[in-house]
């Protein structure tokens, strides 16, 4: 497909007898990093394969997965386009848009097409009907679904463990669509446990992922999401500004941060036994960033440092 930088395993602390490491996804690919580019991976290789010059996707307006997926097409010569949620951001405002919005300028700038729908349209994304009709409009493309995650992103998110991760007692990783933790949890060895951090309010992503693997080694942890998905407040975004200045990390508001957040929270806790080794998983998502900082400085809050 394109160049793999490999990922590291960064060491970070050791404290209550718990160390851990960071495994650094975030620098697989100065543009489809973390598991955009595991989710990705089998999905370009596969519309090559059935011969498909384009991919179409989904997403909202600083989606990580938009941007990923118009520079992986990009660099695998592919053609793509972009669903994007909210009609009043095109039309004759969408150079005012491509100025004021990081993430969509940059998947245009990589050659996707934006099409965007309104918010009632969008719910449509997974209905058949939605899908010809935009084969009407586009001709045929490769479907790939909102966040990547379909039986192709699993198979690549189970790259992410490999031989060298074999002796870590625990692996965390965030949770947003199942997929990533899902890879995980099936090439995980026997005696690791898995954590899934939700970014997302409610424990509904326990049934998702059970439905995804076939292993029990695993639980999703519900207590970090910080009010929901997109959610932050200053107790994070000051935990995220803490944790670039002491370990030269630059950690996402939407996943890892999260994450982040509630290992160290239950280490301070003593809810991990003396020696367990853990692995964090750095999921990427760093574009993301200058979305949420604007909308941080509306509220008056803290910008994250980056």
């Amino acid at each position: 497909m394109f160049n793999l930088t490999p990922s590291s395993n960064q060491f970070i602390i050791q404290k209550n007898g718990v160390e851990v490491f960071l495994k650094r996804e975030d620098l697989l690919h100065p543009l489809v990093s973390g598991n955009k580019f595991r989710k990705l991976k089998y999905n370009l290789q596969e519309a090559k394969k059935q011969g498909k010059d384009t991919i179409l996707t989904f997403g909202g307006a600083f989606s990580n997965h938009i941007v990923a997926t118009s520079a992986a097409a990009k660099l695998s010569q592919l053609k793509s386009i972009g669903v994007i949620r909210g009609e009043e951001l095109g039309g004759e405002n969408l150079e005012k848009t491509l100025l004021q919005n990081h993430t969509l300028r940059n998947a245009k700038e990589m050659g996707m097409q934006l099409f965007f729908v309104d918010r009632e349209t969008y719910r449509n994304k997974e209905k058949q009907s939605f899908i010809e009709a935009l084969k009407n409009k586009f001709g045929d493309f490769y479907l790939v679904p909102e966040g990547g995650t379909n039986d192709l992103a699993i198979k690549g998110c189970e790259e992410i463990l490999t031989e060298a991760d074999k002796n870590f007692d625990v692996v965390c990783c965030p949770v947003g669509t199942g997929g990533t933790v899902s890879g995980i949890i099936n090439s995980s060895y026997e005696q690791q446990h898995i954590l899934g951090f939700s970014a997302l309010k409610g424990d509904f992503l326990k049934d998702e992922v059970a439905q995804l693997v076939k292993k029990k080694n695993w639980e999703i942890i519900i207590d970090y999401h910080f009010g929901g998905y997109a959610k932050v407040d200053r107790t994070l975004i000051d935990f995220i500004n803490d944790f670039k200045t002491h370990y030269n990390v630059l950690l996402d508001p939407i996943y890892t941060g999260k994450m982040i957040y509630g290992i160290f929270d239950r280490i301070e806790k003593e809810e991990f036994t003396k020696n367990t080794r853990i692995l964090a998983v750095h999921t990427g998502g760093l574009q993301g960033i200058s979305g949420v900082n604007k909308k941080l400085i509306k509220k008056n809050l803290p910008k994250i440092n980056t």
